[in-house]
């Protein structure tokens, strides 16, 4: 299935892709345009920022680079399938559930539910593995 020329698995990558900012503008929240003085994101340093943030902010900040880790593994799975010709509605079911587990783990992340979070990321990893043997 395509939109605007696109597979479903390859819309499913550009959102992935798009998920570590999405992480980075949760941590920041409600901190850019408050005075750094104050406590507001510092965007000389931002990273600097970052790591002394404590609590979710840390946690979305971490499930940013986690995030940013998982995204090459799934880009070489998804054009993998499509190079050896799988069959693209597996392709595409796949690389949706990939999206919906690894929204699913940013959330868990944020919440501090660390032992569903780490569950969510094994099942996303082993539906990843699955993309490539479709």
């Amino acid at each position: 299935m395509k939109f605007a020329g696109l597979t479903v698995a390859y819309w499913c990558v550009l959102v992935t892709a798009l998920l570590p900012m999405g992480c980075a503008w949760l941590a920041k929240a409600g901190q850019v345009g408050k005075p750094r003085r104050h406590g507001g994101f510092d965007n000389q340093d931002p990273r600097a920022w970052l790591m002394r943030q404590t609590d979710w902010r840390a946690r979305a900040n971490a499930a940013q680079a986690n995030t940013f880790e998982a995204l090459p593994f799934f880009i070489g799975a998804v054009i993998i399938a499509h190079q050896l010709g799988a069959v693209q509605m597996r392709v595409d079911l796949l690389a949706f559930l990939f999206v919906v587990l690894r929204l699913l783990y940013v959330m868990m992340y944020v919440a501090n539910l660390a032992t569903a979070r780490s569950a969510v990321w094994a099942l996303a990893l082993l539906v990843n593995i699955a993309i490539l043997f479709v």
